[in-house]
């Protein structure tokens, strides 16, 4: 949990996802399926730490957002970076990444490294 005057890990990685798709939190909080007389103020709560939704919440604003919800929950910030690349992957190129990050690729391997001759004197 954040100290006073912190945000949460939470709440950044809402901010951060919500600016990142330029939306209003009243836009976000109505996408999201939140009644328009609270649409705003609710996502502000969120953004502030003043509250966390629950989970079935936190779902609907990744799925308003088109990111996985783990997002929101990861302190690790390669991890967020990949979780918000994701959505734009083809089917395809998750194998890849999947395979690449289980050691699995079938990348063509690196050429060896070049033999150097032996200089014959005359």
């Amino acid at each position: 949990m954040a100290g006073p005057g912190q945000p949460s890990l939470f709440s950044r990685r809402l901010r951060q996802a919500r600016e990142r798709a330029a939306l209003s939190q009243y836009e976000l909080g109505l996408r999201a399926g939140l009644d328009a007389n609270v649409a705003g103020p609710r996502i502000n709560q969120y953004e502030n730490g003043v509250h966390e939704p629950r989970q079935q919440t936190a779902q609907q604003i990744a799925d308003a957002l088109g990111i996985p919800p783990a997002f929101f929950y990861t302190p690790d910030d390669d991890l967020a970076r990949l979780l918000l690349a994701w959505p734009g992957l083809s089917k395809d190129k998750r194998r890849k990444l999947a395979d690449l990050v289980e050691g699995k690729s079938k990348a063509a391997p690196l050429p060896a490294p070049a033999k150097k001759r032996a200089r014959r004197k005359p």
